[in-house]
């Protein structure tokens, strides 16, 4: 420890200690400047701001617990000082927290703080098993890339555990491989492990009540997107290159969006669902995310059906839709709109776009609710209807609700499905629709999720109800943050989407 730190510096340190390993969340707020270029990072990312900085250590729980082991002074002016300190992680190892502190009217406050702890030897937030590699695969077009499989799909000598430790826990070993894991192994790609998810797929949020929310390198401090929570993480943090999920109700376009990464989903059985667990059949689909559109065009072509590329007639934009998202993810979609398109031939001879009002049904998302949850209880009514109380309170609460459905509720709600399906595929015709992906950022940490889901599934219902390929594009909002554009196209035109995103689109 440095005898030559400027007077009330140690103290104003350990004040802040003391506070930390009590989550006295007043007091550290007290000794983090409260400005908006104040920053705190680690291994998840970046938080800027004192109030982003709050908010993140209010959501959190508290901080592991530890001890200082060493404690070393750099004084840089009369104002400044730099204070790095070794760590000792009641977990065992040794860590390093180092501090800007500035002397202020009110004291000595943090102004710039970057922690770092021993890495765990996997995240089992990402990962509920993995390997170098988990599985090895043959040799094909996709030799050298990587797979995250979402804990849905059947990987051969593992079981399948769904998001839920009591459901995994009774699950016998797989025989074989799903088919989509083992197309992509014999493609070349190499399993890296398999991913987490929400408990049996049946949320948009990503954060698993068992074994908590996967990071978003892209935004820390805020949600990952579910369901498809742990393959976006994976691959949004460099873990694998490719992220095999499912997208129901939007789990592969949501955490696509959040977290700035590409994403597709498939017209509805174009892609093979054998050994996949089911949530909706009639909404289920196998989609996959990556952090290039190049790559997401080369696993498409592994898996869809093959099919002659042809123009594209037209593409929409529907205000209706775009008016769902909120502001700064509005004028992020508007702005790609304007840059996008023009001179690309995407829109029309004259790269121009069509704007198109649809007259949507307020009913269709309470169709896509009902319908889906009557066939999640299906699916899985028979195992869960002793064992609620196995389940977070979110997804709990789904399945609650989803138990109630009497017999000819889900009928009428299977009949209204289809004439939506009829509906929006009339109204899409033979073009592109373009719509946000997600109709905000991803919520913080500990933000009430409820009307978050409710305004998604707005938006996501559409290619789910009509059976539609999606492909989720990535882009920034003007504060910096990820968001996405979705582009909707007739079904079957799968390979022509993902050409135009690999293409003309491309950056």
């Amino acid at each position: 420890m440095s005898d030559d730190a400027p007077e009330g510096l140690l103290e104003a340190f350990w004040a802040y200690e003391t506070a930390l390993m009590s989550d006295d969340l007043e007091t550290l707020d007290a000794l983090f400047a409260d400005r908006p270029d104040t920053l705190r990072g680690d291994a998840a990312g970046l938080l800027v701001g004192h109030e982003t900085i709050s908010r993140f250590r209010g959501s959190r729980g508290g901080a592991p617990r530890r001890t200082i082991a060493e404690v070393h002074v750099r004084v840089v002016d009369a104002t400044h000082a730099l204070v790095v300190a070794v760590t000792a992680p009641e977990r065992g190892g040794r860590g390093q927290q180092t501090q800007l502190w500035e002397r202020t009217e009110v004291g000595w406050q943090v102004t710039a703080a970057h922690v770092a702890v021993p890495a765990p030897a996997v995240d089992t937030r990402v990962w509920r098993a993995v390997g170098d590699p988990l599985v090895r695969p043959g040799a094909g077009p996709l030799s050298g890339e990587s797979v995250a499989v979402k804990d849905l799909f059947a990987v051969a000598g593992q079981p399948v555990g769904a998001g839920n430790p009591t459901w995994a826990a009774h699950a016998p070993a797989e025989s074989s491989h799903a088919w989509a894991v083992q197309t992509l192994l014999g493609a070349g790609a190499s399993v890296r492990g398999i991913a987490r998810t929400d408990e049996f797929a049946y949320s948009l949020a990503g954060t698993n009540a068992h074994f908590g929310t996967p990071p978003n390198p892209r935004a820390p401090g805020r949600i990952s997107g579910g369901s498809s929570s742990g393959s976006a993480s994976a691959v949004a943090l460099g873990h694998a290159t490719i992220g095999l999920g499912t997208d129901t109700g939007g789990s592969i376009r949501v955490p696509a969006a959040y977290q700035g990464l590409y994403g597709m989903r498939p017209t509805h059985g174009s892609v093979p669902t054998a050994g996949l667990m089911p949530l909706a059949p009639s909404f289920d689909t196998v989609g996959w995310m990556t952090r290039d559109a190049s790559l997401l065009r080369r696993v498409g072509s592994v898996l869809l059906p093959t099919a002659a590329p042809r123009p594209w007639r037209d593409v929409v934009v529907v205000p209706e839709l775009l008016s769902l998202a909120s502001p700064d993810v509005r004028a992020a979609v508007e702005g790609f709109l304007e840059a996008g398109p023009r001179g690309t031939g995407w829109g029309g001879d004259d790269g121009t776009l069509v704007e198109e009002s649809w007259d949507l049904p307020a009913t269709w998302p309470e169709v896509f609710r009902v319908h889906q949850a009557a066939q999640a209880w299906q699916s899985h009514g028979w195992w869960l209807r002793t064992r609620m109380d196995s389940l977070g309170a979110d997804v709990r609460s789904r399945f609650e609700a989803a138990a109630e459905i009497d017999h000819d509720t889900a009928v009428q709600a299977a009949d209204d499905a289809a004439r939506a399906r009829d509906a929006v595929r009339r109204l899409l015709g033979d073009r592109v629709v373009v719509l946000p992906s997600a109709p905000t950022v991803a919520p913080g940490l500990g933000a009430d999720l409820g009307a978050v889901r409710a305004a998604t599934l707005r938006l996501t219902c559409v290619a789910g109800l009509g059976g539609l390929p999606a492909v989720s594009v990535p882009l920034t909002t003007a504060d910096g943050l990820p968001c996405g554009v979705c582009l909707v196209g007739p079904p079957r035109r799968d390979l022509d989407l993902l050409d135009l995103v690999a293409g003309p689109l491309r950056g």
